[in-house]
């Protein structure tokens, strides 16, 4: 095995550096946005256009997930003025699109001690992530690192459901946007669902998720966000054993996330949703005794 050489080199300041400004930054996350270190990310606008707000910088959705980024970037230290930036075309993105989730992300080149002390203190409240960047010269180039220093993503189950919902649709505005395969596979879940109920349910349809609710009753034990581009949909469970469960999703190489304690989602396809059908029924059955439905 080559043993890697040591190659000395010199931090660089892009805010102070003649050669480097913040348009040369934004090119280089574009045309290659995995250096971010958030997955699998597509760009969905740059430069976007907030009415009386500004121009969000970066927006980016995670092809695996439900997740869009509202990426702000700076260069030189964090101050306020960005920080209320980030927050606030987060929160834009996420009422004008409630059928994703929605994270503000910083990047800056120092993320100081003081503002990531005020950051932890929104932890439950805004998905925020900061990212700090050094940029190196080694020789003839440039190297950019991006590392996370701060990432609360995990929202209390209020904020992630209830209050992001939206407004009241019907099946048809679903079936439009994820399609019947989709909309099919959410039907053979709710009827595993009603097997196991002492009252069935029903889907409770709205903009930003499907809910379901019982006699007219909302109650989001479980509840549904169908995919448009793919015919997957992603399946959030209320259960106390949301973390003993993610590991099973993971041993079965479903893709799945926690969010809290008491808050796991896992996504499925038709023949993921075949192959496991017994894990599902599992998570299903320990959800309905836990919320006593």
């Amino acid at each position: 095995m080559t043993v890697p050489i040591y190659v000395q080199h010199t931090p660089l300041s892009l805010k102070t550096s003649p050669d480097f400004n913040e348009a040369w930054l934004h090119d280089r996350i574009k045309n290659d946005p995995s250096i971010l270190g958030l997955g699998d990310l597509r760009l969905l606008d740059h430069e976007r256009k907030q009415g009386g707000a500004g121009r969000l910088d970066l927006l980016f959705d995670n092809v695996d997930d439900n997740r869009r980024y509202e990426v702000e970037v700076m260069l030189g230290q964090t101050d306020a003025s960005h920080i209320v930036r980030t927050i606030e075309y987060w929160d834009i993105e996420r009422r004008r699109y409630p059928g994703y989730e929605h994270v503000a992300v910083l990047i800056a080149e120092d993320v100081t001690t003081r503002f990531l002390n005020v950051l932890s203190l929104m932890s439950g409240n805004i998905p925020f992530i900061a990212i700090q960047l050094s940029a190196l010269q080694v020789d003839d180039k440039i190297i950019l690192n991006f590392v996370k220093v701060l990432d609360q993503t995990e929202l209390r189950i209020d904020d992630t459901v209830e209050e992001s919902g939206g407004g009241q649709v019907d099946r048809a505005h679903w079936e439009k946007y994820a399609g019947s395969k989709t909309m099919a596979l959410c039907d053979e879940i709710l009827q595993l669902i009603n097997s196991k109920t002492k009252t069935p349910c029903e889907f409770n349809f709205l903009e930003g998720y499907i809910g379901l609710r019982q006699n007219g009753v909302v109650d989001n034990f479980v509840w549904f966000s169908p995919r448009r581009a793919k015919p997957i949909v992603h399946v959030a469970f209320r259960t106390g054993n949301a973390p003993a469960f993610k590991d099973q999703f993971e041993q079965a190489l479903l893709p799945t996330r926690l969010e809290g304690q008491r808050l796991v989602t896992v996504t499925l396809n038709r023949d993921a949703l075949t192959l496991n059908k017994a894990l599902i029924e599992q998570v299903v059955v320990d959800t309905i005794k836990e919320n006593n439905v």
